[in-house]
């Protein structure tokens, strides 16, 4: 029996992970598993899960995953000092990475059999907001929002190397291309998307070019650090994707929520093609393996779209589903 694709959304307010089935254009409800408030960022390595949770203490949490029915298991937790904003695996499941947002930290735990080891390294930088491993597992970019910096950290020997931002621009979420040979940032404050160019022997990153991640027409204003950005109608930037093979860059802007389509050409950034109105407040999206299919969820909305992303990069949506309270993480599994 074949097993359908699967899709996990965190509802860190509600403290579940939904699971959905894809199917026909459509996503079919298949579990909803407990597993504690604040689950609002999670890494899949095969059938296991880890996921953040706040209550009733911050940890990481190894879950795992039925893929028939879609329902979780807990195996083990890690115990953290504060919440987590953001989960990575490398080394073939082996080494699992976290970032600290309130904390102001990153680390490493070995992961046996989905058991974590005391942590192995540490980062330290203001409000980091995301770690994204290179495929080869030699380096991890450690993304702080409050520092306006990228760390790079060797996974080989633990030394770090430190890449500057624009002071303010508030550094947020980071993809890397499939040839390893591009680095995206998506900045919070000034919603800007920015490429940069990687070493891929050294890790270093060598700012390219950027555009911005959101629609200009809204007339929103650069944010900052402490700001409301609904109430004072600040760009509010949150999350990028590859689409289409490598064709499209995906960003999302909470304030007037929307996922803008910016052109690749080469893997560099050319123009915003489109803006897509999306989901309330959606400070998470995925786009399938095959580059697809996207899946969006809003924060204050409780529901999921699915769209499919068309061959000049726009968003066509088949399908709406509720998914839980406060969803803001989503993967395919």
């Amino acid at each position: 029996m074949t097993t359908l694709p699967l899709v996990l959304i965190g509802n860190a307010k509600g403290g579940t992970i939904a699971a959905f089935h894809v199917a026909d254009d459509a996503l079919r409800p298949a579990a909803i598993t407990a597993v504690g408030e604040g689950c609002g960022t999670f890494a899949i390595d095969d059938d296991l899960v880890y996921s953040a949770v706040r209550q009733p203490s911050p940890a990481i949490v190894t879950l795992r995953l039925d893929r028939a029915d879609g329902t979780l298991t807990e195996i083990s937790r890690r115990e953290v000092e504060h919440p987590l904003a953001y989960i990575a695996v490398a080394r073939d499941g082996d080494l699992v990475l976290a970032a600290s947002y309130h904390g102001g930290w990153g680390a490493t735990w070995d992961s046996t059999d989905g058991v974590l080891s005391e942590p192995t390294s540490r980062v330290v930088q203001a409000n980091m907001h995301a770690v994204v491993p290179t495929a080869d597992s030699r380096h991890a970019y450690y993304v702080s929002l409050g520092d306006d910096r990228i760390i790079v950290q060797s996974l080989i020997d633990g030394s770090t190397t430190t890449v500057s931002c624009a002071e303010g621009s508030g550094p947020r979420h980071l993809v890397l291309s499939d040839d390893q040979r591009s680095a995206y940032l998506m900045t919070e404050f000034t919603g800007e998307a920015i490429r940069f160019d990687r070493d891929p022997d050294t890790g270093n990153l060598t700012q390219a070019e950027s555009v911005e991640g959101h629609d200009p027409a809204r007339a929103l204003k650069t944010s900052r650090f402490g700001a409301d950005p609904l109430g004072e109608r600040l760009i509010w930037g949150a999350d990028l994707h590859l689409a289409g093979e490598g064709k499209w860059l995906l960003t999302s802007e909470r304030t007037e929520s929307t996922i803008t389509t910016i052109a690749l050409d080469d893997g560099r950034l050319g123009d915003a093609v489109h803006h897509t109105d999306t989901e309330t407040q959606p400070r998470g999206f995925v786009v399938s393996p095959d580059g697809g299919r996207a899946v969006v969820v809003g924060e204050r909305s409780g529901q999921a779209t699915l769209y499919n992303v068309l061959h000049d990069g726009t968003l066509s949506a088949l399908d709406r589903v509720e998914t839980g309270e406060g969803p803001n993480w989503v993967r395919f599994a």
